[in-house]
């Protein structure tokens, strides 16, 4: 990583910001119920809508990537967001606060779909290191934005939103400055190719199994503060910060370690059961000590987001913004519908059931991961993959 270019790191910056504003919601979850008067499922419509958007938009984003150029869709994706951000702070509404995530989420895709990209086709030293980069960013943006939100959400809840954009603002400038364009730009695409790319069985098996783990994930993330929203804003940042501090320590540290001795299909696969228990302990256990489990579920999260994407990007044999944006379309999809079918499974049937059902949805993946290990096996070997190896 010391050889990495200032455009990497300045990439790698964006990135952090990015997915810090994803959990940046997440300890204002309770105080936007009460200063709206909406119930858990309407409240849940801050992520859904947001999900949904990104998720639907990740069918172009790699599209427009390959056709404006990387930096120039970086741009794109930053804009959006710094824009809608701040509309968030300013919703009169929470309609209107969900539709301004919505458009969030739509810069959020064209960002994410192409930062990746970027790192990898910019970095020297391999697709590991710069891999192990994107997830460091992620997961200390998952684990910052919750602490942001919980400190300056304990002033007004207004005030992360206003926070994120100005971050996000920040980024766009670094990003004008010290981006370049990969030294090989990938020929225009169409959202054909997309579907073309999810034709390739490795590539479908591998997004629909990240389908079933993002539902889980986002169950935990999304909405597991309204289980705990007898803590106060600052109480929740600081929770999720530690929640997110494991995502990011397992998915750089741990991962590394683990691809030394073992398959990644097969860590991948004990991963998902060891987090099975664990969210159907939340599921069991009563309120007061949920708290414990949920931090812990951060270390099995991390694990499982850095194996995904790199199976992601290694499985396939197609450019690097349509294996991404593949992926990245069907496992949106599972984490658009968590938080509204939690919150609405959370308001009519109890408070502990979406985990569940989000255990549930793990049970499937972690099953069919068995037999997928025979296509995704020789897919890493026949594309050059060298996790594991």
């Amino acid at each position: 990583m010391k050889q990495f270019p200032s455009a990497v790191w300045a990439t790698a910056f964006a990135t952090f910001v990015a997915f810090m504003g994803i959990g940046v919601v997440d300890p204002l979850l309770p105080l936007i119920g009460r200063a709206m008067g909406a119930s858990h499922a309407q409240v849940e419509w801050l992520f859904t809508s947001y999900i949904a958007v990104m998720s639907l938009a990740m069918l172009v984003s790699g599209v427009v990537g390959t056709r404006l150029g990387g930096k120039r869709t970086l741009l794109l994706g930053l804009g959006l967001v710094v824009v809608f951000a701040t509309l968030s702070g300013l919703s009169p509404s929470i309609g209107f606060l969900a539709a301004a995530r919505g458009g969030w989420g739509l810069g959020n895709a064209f960002f994410t779909s192409t930062a990746l990209s970027i790192i990898v086709g910019v970095a020297s030293g391999g697709i590991g290191p710069a891999i192990t980069l994107y997830e460091a960013a992620l997961g200390l943006g998952i684990a910052s934005g919750p602490l942001l939100g919980g400190f300056l959400g304990s002033y007004w809840w207004r005030y992360p939103f206003f926070g994120t954009a100005t971050l996000m603002a920040i980024g766009f400038v670094a990003t004008l400055t010290l981006v370049q364009e990969p030294p090989r730009r990938e020929n225009p695409r169409t959202a054909r190719d997309i579907f073309r790319a999810l034709g390739y069985r490795p590539v479908l098996v591998n997004a629909l199994i990240g389908l079933c783990y993002s539902y889980a994930f986002f169950t935990i993330l999304a909405y597991s503060p309204l289980t705990l929203a007898h803590l106060s804003a600052l109480s929740l940042g600081i929770t999720y910060f530690f929640w997110g501090l494991l995502v990011a320590f397992s998915s750089v540290v741990v991962v590394n370690r683990l691809v030394r001795s073992f398959h990644p299909v097969r860590i991948l696969t004990v991963n998902l059961a060891l987090l099975t228990i664990l969210l159907f302990l939340a599921g069991a256990l009563p309120r007061r000590d949920l708290l414990a489990v949920i931090v812990a579920t951060g270390f099995f999260c991390g694990i499982s987001n850095a194996l995904f994407t790199t199976l992601a990007m290694e499985v396939s044999p197609f450019p690097r913004s349509l294996s991404s944006g593949a992926y990245n379309f069907l496992r949106w999809a599972g984490a658009a519908i968590a938080p509204a079918l939690s919150g609405w499974i959370g308001d009519r049937v109890g408070l502990t059931v979406p985990f569940d059902i989000a255990a549930g949805m793990l049970v499937i993946g972690a099953a069919a991961l068995i037999p997928a290990s025979r296509i995704l096996m020789p897919a890493l070997a026949a594309n050059g993959g060298t996790a594991g190896h």
